[in-house]
């Protein structure tokens, strides 16, 4: 007996690549319940790989191949925040390619153990430290593409293939997928691939829609130097060949807090697990949505799933440690406010001098400072270690001449860090082994919190 339904051949892709793309949109219907307008959500976690970056992996490699720049049983050496490097996995896998991938420290452990679940090696590198140094992601992916016979690095920041990707598929499928009726495409902006092509194919289509960045707070796209910021994937700290900045409306910046916040959102709301650049992404959509139009169409591009993120955004410890959410009301924030007009944060760099330090110290009546690389505000990354008066005096004591000496060849090791959310339960308990604590708040080092700060506040609450 045959069955009229069926289709006439087994419905079976060849391989993996075929299922990269025709991702769908959904409508968030929680989260933007009370907007004047839609607003739909472009599900890249649909792709094999979970995330958008599969599309310009098999671009990449493809014009490699046509190109003669990848051959039989080449290499493939990318920096990446996982992501791409997941595509180029599944890529690699299917063409016999071996994979070498640099990554930050920055990235999350789930990330490095899934590149390695597809067989691929996995480098990783300081995040704190400028694209020129030779321990950077960047420069450490070039040492090994001329160290590696038959190595090819995509480059995706400067393959304009990666581009060419979305404009030949994410372009058209939203196009289609809204019935043209799309005013806004909003995306994250990192390598500029995915807000580029799309958003130049919509242009194409109808010149009034609206093209808008999400980055990162601190990233270059919206006027930063390029940090200090937490989430992963998205923001730069130079601008990429696949930049444009003529075809973008609007770059909204946004924060690590706002970015996190609004990933456990959309996952709690709406059922979505989403990554804190899908949080960056949604968090600007949401704010151009306030201001639309009833008849406006908003597309977010989710970028990838919140699986690779559950030790961290979707971690409460996590967040809570890094300052993002408060756990009570008696917190460290209370103690803080206690303290009165006292500057937030009191430090010194690497290359001040000894003698810097203690005047600083004498000058604010405080006993330890971090030491902090750059200029804030600071990444958590970017605090080196600490010192401490009494060390600092017993130094100067057996050799007067460590007063000129720098701060970075005499500091000890970094201050505990507590949240600004936190109980004050929790700072007792590590006041009791250290010092001091390095109080984080939306992720970047806020203050330092000291016994004399707790007996204070307590005294004062006590008698309140």
């Amino acid at each position: 007996m045959v069955d009229e339904d069926l289709p006439p051949e087994p419905q079976i892709a060849d391989s993996v690549l075929d299922l990269i793309g025709n991702t769908p949109l959904v409508r968030l219907r929680q989260i933007g319940r009370d907007l004047p307008c839609t607003v739909a959500m472009k599900m890249e976690t649909v792709n094999p790989g979970g995330s958008s970056k599969d599309r310009p992996a098999l671009a990449m490699i493809e014009a490699a191949e046509r190109e003669g720049l990848l051959g039989p049983g080449g290499t493939i050496v990318e920096p990446t925040s996982g992501n791409t490097g997941v595509g180029l996995a599944i890529v690699a896998a299917q063409r016999g390619y071996r994979c070498i991938f640099v990554m930050t420290d920055k990235v999350a452990p789930e990330k490095v153990a899934l590149l390695r679940a597809y067989g691929a090696e996995v480098v990783v590198c300081p995040v704190a430290v400028p694209p020129h140094d030779p321990t950077s992601y960047y420069s450490t992916a070039e040492r090994l593409t001329r160290e590696t016979p038959g190595a090819f690095r995509p480059n995706q920041y400067a393959n304009l293939h990666n581009a060419e990707a979305h404009e030949h598929t994410t372009g058209p499928e939203i196009w289609r997928q809204s019935a043209g009726r799309i005013t806004h495409f909003v995306a994250g902006m990192g390598t500029c691939g995915t807000i580029t092509g799309a958003g130049r194919f919509l242009k194409s289509k109808n010149p009034a829609v609206k093209v808008i960045g999400a980055d990162p707070e601190g990233s270059v796209f919206s006027g930063g130097s390029g940090r200090p910021y937490l989430v992963e994937g998205i923001g730069e700290d130079f601008f990429p060949a696949n930049y444009d900045a003529d075809l973008y409306d609007e770059v909204i910046a946004v924060s690590d807090e706002e970015s996190f916040l609004t990933a456990r959102r959309v996952a709690r709301e709406e059922g979505i697990l989403i990554g804190g650049s899908g949080g960056t992404a949604v968090a600007a959509a949401l704010r151009v949505a306030r201001t639309a139009r009833p008849d406006d169409l908003i597309v977010v591009l989710n970028p990838d799933s919140g699986r690779g993120y559950l030790s961290r955004v979707f971690d409460d410890a996590w967040m809570a440690n890094y300052g993002f959410t408060r756990e009570c009301d008696l917190c460290v924030a209370a103690v803080l406010e206690s303290r009165g007009s006292m500057p937030q944060l009191l430090y010194v760099n690497p290359t001040d001098p000894v003698r810097r330090a203690i005047e600083l110290m004498r000058e604010n009546g405080v006993s330890q400072l971090p030491v902090c690389k750059n200029e804030p505000p600071f990444a958590a990354a970017e605090v080196a270690g600490a010192v401490d008066e009494l060390d600092l005096m017993d130094a100067a004591f057996r050799d007067s001449s460590v007063l000129a000496t720098p701060v970075g060849s005499v500091m000890g090791p970094k201050l505990p860090t507590i949240g600004i959310g936190q109980p004050l339960s929790r700072v007792v308990e590590m006041l009791d082994a250290a010092p001091a604590l390095l109080v984080l708040s939306g992720g970047r080092p806020h203050s330092v919190l000291t016994r004399s700060d707790v007996l204070a506040f307590l005294s004062g609450h006590g008698n309140g």
